[in-house]
């Protein structure tokens, strides 16, 4: 399989284009790296920035990097409707996409990517199911391990964990219209960018 954007088994041909793509996949697989490359090389991009309870990091800025909220902000915005999408992380802090801002890009004509987990992309599909859903794959497990292990990040009891979580995110491809094997980041991106409608250039 290559970088190409292939259909997914639920893809829907006649569907109307709605300016939102929603990119998620296994652990590990390199999302925020190829969100980061888009961000850097594709300005024509708008990619989401996510609303969370924790709490800055030194050189994060508000509105930027995250929006900054408090629980009991957060709460409201789950009261009231607000997020598209939310999650606990790691069991302390939540994270979730603001749907004030999305829809404010979208009536921009902006370009709108979502770079968020299997179970965000689960809610985003009932709350937006005309977006385009694209599951960002490894080349192979061996691949997908090897980058886990590899980023030295994680105990040996996590990283068996967070593989154990990978087998059954894998499962989840065919419920997104196209599935992006993310091979090379720069040729990754360029599929994800070309699906989006816009034009991929060639980076020296």
């Amino acid at each position: 399989m290559s970088d190409v954007a292939v259909p997914g088994e639920n893809t829907t041909r006649s569907k109307a284009r709605s300016g939102v793509t929603v990119l998620a996949g296994p652990t590990a697989v390199g999302k925020g790296t190829v969100s980061t490359f888009i961000r850097d090389n594709y300005p024509d991009v708008w990619l989401s920035v996510s609303a969370t309870t924790r709490t800055a990091r030194p050189g994060e800025e508000e509105g930027v990097h995250y929006f900054f909220k408090s629980a009991d902000e957060f709460d409201s915005l789950v009261e009231q409707g607000d997020l598209l999408e939310w999650a606990v992380v790691h069991g302390v802090n939540r994270y979730g996409t603001l749907r004030s801002t999305v829809q404010a890009a979208v009536d921009d004509g902006k370009s709108v990517l979502l770079e968020i987990d299997l179970q965000g992309a689960r809610q985003v599909k009932e709350a937006m199911p005309e977006a385009d859903f694209v599951f960002l794959a490894p080349p192979n497990w061996e691949e997908l391990v090897r980058r886990l292990v590899g980023r030295g990040t994680e105990s040996a009891e996590e990283q068996h964990r967070r593989l154990e979580t990978a087998k059954l995110e894998l499962a989840a491809a065919p419920e997104f219209d196209y599935v992006i094997v993310n091979d090379d980041v720069s040729r990754a991106a360029a599929a994800l960018v070309d699906l989006m409608g816009l034009t991929p250039h060639h980076l020296a």
